[in-house]
């Protein structure tokens, strides 16, 4: 029998949850430390935790490394090499291998960008996250536009994939003003582009400054004309969305975030990380320890730095495919939802929701939500679901 996710590939996850500075929109698992971090004794924490997943999930072929964070591009090169040394060491690595890392767009991040091209990685994800030092400033970040465009153009000279972030639906921003600045991200972005709109979330600096009516962000009307130019403008460049926060030029999708998306399988090593291994037991959510020192000292002492291991049971898998598998313009094949949770969908449910135009049924079975359905995306997702 073929491995259930075998398609989708097996990526390799590794969280390193360090950051310079806090930026005051993000609810990630990141941590300013002021004295040096170890970077030694976290690569042989990431060895013994690579290793303890490699027994759980054993002969998987590698098809993709992503480094997140945090800030990735804070690690010595030399870390970065030690890490995907060890990875090798447990599994097999397909040649095509795609090694992402995730990097700030400072001219001393960009540095060690030959570094990290030599010790392995393939493709840089770069978080500019405005094209204006005002914007930039707004959202805390450290680096200027000229500074990213040049970080920018280093990746381009060294990588042969990269991409970057922006942040869209900004404190006073226009859809006019969002378009150009658009078009001059593709003009630089070539493949591949990540785009957010900023939500405000709970327990970050911006909640607060929200509360008290500091900060005002567009309101729904403005933030879904936001959304439509972001499909206009990517679209007619060339750059269509293949999910809802993400576009691609024909063949240059990240394959690390597709594993997820498809509802492959994935070991999550690092603070915070989290994964889906397909074991004996079942299909596994594993979730680390946040804190990095708490993390460090269980994986010393236990060869694991593991919180909470779920065994998932067939309609947790349902769904979590369909929260996955939604977000992707391919959308979803039923007989896989019928394969990991024993159910069929709903076909009134369906019914419902073609007739209402938010989602399309494809010749080969396939399911997606289409343009008008992903606005509402949560609603049509809650609604199948139920």
């Amino acid at each position: 029998m073929m491995h259930p996710t075998a398609d989708a590939g097996f990526g390799v996850y590794v969280h390193w949850p360090f950051c310079a500075s806090k930026c005051p929109y993000c609810d990630f698992n990141s941590h300013v430390r002021h004295a040096p971090v170890d970077e030694a004794r976290f690569v042989a924490a990431f060895a013994r935790e690579i290793a303890h997943r490699a027994e759980l999930a054993p002969k998987r072929a590698v098809t993709s490394i992503f480094f997140g964070g945090g800030t990735p591009s804070l690690m010595k090169p030399a870390t970065v090499g030690a890490i995907l040394d060890a990875i090798g060491q447990h599994w097999p690595v397909d040649p095509q291998v795609e090694i992402s890392l995730e990097a700030n767009p400072t001219s001393v991040e960009a540095e060690r960008f030959r570094g990290y091209r030599a010790a392995g990685v393939n493709r840089v994800s770069l978080g500019v996250q405005a094209m204006n030092d005002t914007d930039l400033k707004a959202l805390g970040r450290r680096h200027t536009a000229e500074e990213a465009m040049g970080a920018v153009g280093i990746a381009a000279s060294i990588f042969d994939r990269f991409s970057f972030d922006l942040i869209y639906a900004r404190p006073n921003h226009t859809p006019a003003a969002w378009a150009a600045e658009l078009k001059e991200a593709i003009a630089r972005a070539a493949e591949h582009l990540s785009l957010y709109q900023l939500t405000i979330e709970p327990g970050t600096w911006f909640h607060k400054l929200h509360q008290a009516g500091k900060l005002v962000v567009p309101d729904d009307e403005v933030g879904r004309a936001l959304y439509d130019v972001t499909q206009e403008v990517c679209a007619a460049h060339g750059l269509p969305a293949y999910e809802i926060s993400n576009h691609a030029a024909v063949g240059a999708q990240c394959r690390h975030n597709l594993v997820y998306w498809r509802y492959g399988e994935y070991a999550g090593v690092g603070p915070g990380a989290h994964g889906r291994l397909v074991t004996g037991q079942g299909r596994l959510a594993m979730e680390t320890e946040l804190t990095p020192e708490t993390w460090l000292e269980k994986v010393e002492t236990q060869g694991h730095g593991l919180a909470d291991v779920e065994i998932l049971t067939p309609e947790a898998q349902g769904d979590e495919y369909l929260l996955m598998g939604l977000r992707l313009t391919e959308g979803i094949d039923p007989r896989r939802y019928t394969a990991l949770s024993g159910r069929v969908l709903d076909p009134e449910r369906v019914a419902g929701l073609l007739e209402h135009g938010l989602i399309v049924r494809h010749p080969d079975g396939r399911i997606s939500v289409s343009p008008a359905g992903f606005p509402v995306l949560n609603a049509v997702i809650a609604d199948i679901a139920a």
